[in-house]
């Protein structure tokens, strides 16, 4: 009895195991924030960051791939927010080959590194300072599904919120004007 117990708990924890890498989801203790690097990035090289954002492009070069971000607030567990506030951008760049198709302008990323430096590359014609960050982890999220209006059933009713089977003419709980037996 005690071993089926134990083996069903197994079961329930094991499917409740995150595949998020930890560190993606903990964050360095003091690690700065995008806005100060960007600020002074030389008073921060080698410090550790967790930051995250959303995919603006990718460059695989020849021994690593760079991702720039745009910086976004993370949720506790290391989620980006999905919210037009940002933080500035940043260069992610990881010692492997990233595929485009599925690291894709608009998805969602959390990297965790350290700061190299800055590369200073254009954004349009504006020349832009990326804090690069050389990742040891990193998390590519999932789209999030598209939220379902919901539907009402066939007795709901705005004005009565009791049991199901009443529905007007309710002899107390009419629209104005209506009758009251």
């Amino acid at each position: 009895m005690r071993a089926g117990f134990l083996g069903i708990l197994l079961l329930i924890l094991a499917g409740c195991a995150t595949t998020i890498p930890d560190g993606v989801r903990r964050a360095p203790p003091d690690a700065p924030d995008l806005r100060n690097v960007r600020s002074d990035p030389d008073a921060y090289a080698g410090a550790e960051v967790r930051w995250g954002g959303t995919i603006a492009g990718i460059d695989n070069r020849a021994t690593q791939t760079c991702v720039e971000v745009v910086g976004r607030e993370l949720q506790r567990n290391g989620r980006p927010f999905e919210d037009d506030r940002s933080q500035g951008r940043f260069m992610a760049c990881v010692d492997d080959f990233l595929d485009p198709e599925i690291y894709q302008q608009g998805r969602q990323l959390t990297v965790r590194g350290v700061i190299e430096g800055v590369e200073t590359h254009t954004v349009g014609a504006y020349p832009y300072r990326y804090p690069v960050v050389r990742v040891s982890a990193y998390q590519l999220w999932a789209p999030e599904p598209e939220p379902r209006p919901h539907e009402w059933g066939p007795y709901w009713d705005p004005f009565w919120h009791g049991p199901w089977p009443y529905r007007y003419p309710h002899p107390f709980y009419g629209p104005p004007g209506y009758p009251r037996w």
